[in-house]
């Protein structure tokens, strides 16, 4: 209590300002955490900084501010209190996590993905709020504390939930109970339903009270709070790729600096949103790009298939014009031989003449089959050869419709160019300005420097004409005196 001893010169903070500093503040670790608006503004505990009164309101408000210190400091080592101000550091964090995430997504305006860092630092603080109040099991490998086990009983509340669940589980790359969460976790929120899980988990506490200490944040209301607050999620999109990622050795710390406000940030603002702009139109582009690359792909490999079917199909129809060719070849063969047979037998019993006629049937009938199969393969072939020049002219539009994106790609590059060159010579501009104002300073330095030099020397000179003036005194009193002494 030594070091709070005010010094006797100095004046006294009142109580109320004690207080008022100390609802404002809340206690995250060996940091304290004070809420501005939206933003985060961190400060060591030892950096305490009281300002004056002016007009005291009392005299005894000093024991009043160590009294309150005191009863602050014992708060402050209780247990509950300390879970209270982790519970409360959470929430706040989760609110701004969540807000910041859905402001930046809406202002991005397209799917995010696992590289986007708001994104990830959502994941951390989750992470941080299912961790929190984990009751230790005991392995052979030591204490293990893992979220993973409450995420699995909600496919028991929820049966939709075991979809998500069972993919996690047939996942290769997961080895660890933890990285199972933090894929349920990215596969909850794709699916746009994280709120409805957080909910159904929340609501049965007595499933809860396995995993978790009662003053969990999971068992109090800010959990709720912050269930509640995940249904805003659902304005946004999301894609992961998982099976590449390594979730099991990522390191869950949250990035405060992503929240803490800065003035200096403002100033190339607009800037950085037109090159922002600019890049998120550049990127759309090419993606643009490469699915019209990809659609071209897949219409020549239409057209290719369709060649070898048309080729194939002429094939067959060669093949059926040959074919016709020696039916009509053996039909009139057939019609000379019945002539000839005609003329031959035609004092020919009844039952011949019925058999070669029977036989002529059977000929045209076949004949007539053969007529309508080519006229089938005809029409089909006519299809195709529609079908193929209707890919073509597909193919001749998404050309030109490649051609104009590459062009645009292009104008938008060179855009991007000019103002990272203005960048640059903006940047540059400001080195060549912060370099003449160090030089002026240095400059007026020296003449202060040589004022204060001539202002000593100014003084120096009327110290010594104040002594001459006093001599000249001295010096005439004494010719004063010597001038009488002489008279006489």
């Amino acid at each position: 209590m030594s070091a709070l001893t005010p010094p006797t010169d100095m004046p006294t903070p009142t109580t109320d300002k004690i207080t008022q500093a100390a609802m404002e503040t809340i206690y995250l670790c060996k940091f304290r955490v004070s809420m501005d608006g939206e933003w985060l503004c961190l400060r060591e505990l030892d950096d305490i900084s009281l300002t004056p009164d002016p007009e005291p309101t009392h005299e005894d408000s000093w024991e009043d501010l160590t009294e309150l210190v005191e009863q602050i400091r014992g708060d402050t080592e209780d247990p509950n209190y300390l879970m209270a101000n982790e519970r409360m550091n959470l929430m706040n964090m989760a609110k701004l996590s969540i807000k910041g995430l859905i402001e930046s997504a809406l202002n991005l305006g397209r799917t995010l993905d696992s590289d986007y860092a708001p994104l990830q630092q959502f994941f951390v603080v989750m992470e941080h709020c299912l961790k929190h109040g984990l009751k230790a099991k005991k392995t052979f490998l030591g204490q293990n504390k893992s979220f993973w086990g409450p995420l699995e009983l909600v496919e028991k509340l929820v049966p939709e939930a075991g979809e998500i669940t069972a993919s996690v589980k047939d996942l290769p790359g997961l080895k660890t109970p933890v990285g199972r969460g933090r894929a349920w976790l990215r596969l909850a929120l794709m699916q746009k339903k994280l709120s409805e899980y957080m909910k159904a988990l929340i609501n049965k506490k007595e499933l809860l009270s396995e995993f978790y200490e009662p003053n969990a944040l999971m068992m109090e209301e800010e959990g709720a709070i912050i269930a509640g607050l995940l249904v805003g999620l659902n304005v946004i999109d999301a894609n992961f790729c998982m099976k590449g990622e390594d979730l099991d050795s990522q390191v869950g710390v949250i990035d405060f600096s992503m929240y803490l406000k800065d003035g200096n940030s403002t100033k190339g603002s607009e800037g950085d949103g037109q090159i922002t702009a600019i890049l998120d139109q550049k990127n759309y582009v090419e993606e643009l790009n490469r699915h019209l690359n990809a659609t071209v792909n897949n219409l020549q490999a239409k057209v290719d298939a369709l060649e070898k079917s048309n080729t194939k199909l002429t094939e067959e129809l060669a093949v059926a014009n040959n074919r016709i060719i020696t039916l009509q070849e053996e039909m009139e063969r057939v019609k000379e031989e019945s002539s000839y047979i005609l003329e031959s037998n035609r004092k020919g019993t009844k039952q011949d003449r019925t058999a070669d006629g029977q036989a002529l049937s059977e000929a045209r009938k076949h004949l007539k089959e053969e007529t309508q199969l080519r006229l089938d393969v005809e029409k089909e072939l006519e299809m195709q050869i529609s079908m193929r020049q209707e890919m073509e002219l597909a193919m001749k539009m998404l050309e030109k419709d490649v051609c104009e994106k590459q062009d645009a790609l292009v104008s938008l590059r060179q855009q991007l160019d000019d103002l990272r060159a203005l960048k640059h010579e903006l940047s540059f501009k400001l080195q060549s300005s912060d370099l003449g104002v160090k030089q002026k300073s240095e400059l007026n330095s020296r003449l202060e420097e040589k004022t204060n030099q001539m202002a000593a020397t100014i003084k120096q000179l009327e110290q010594s004409e104040k002594d001459l003036v006093k001599q000249a005194k001295t010096l005439n009193c004494a010719a004063s005196k010597l001038i009488p002494k002489h008279h006489h």
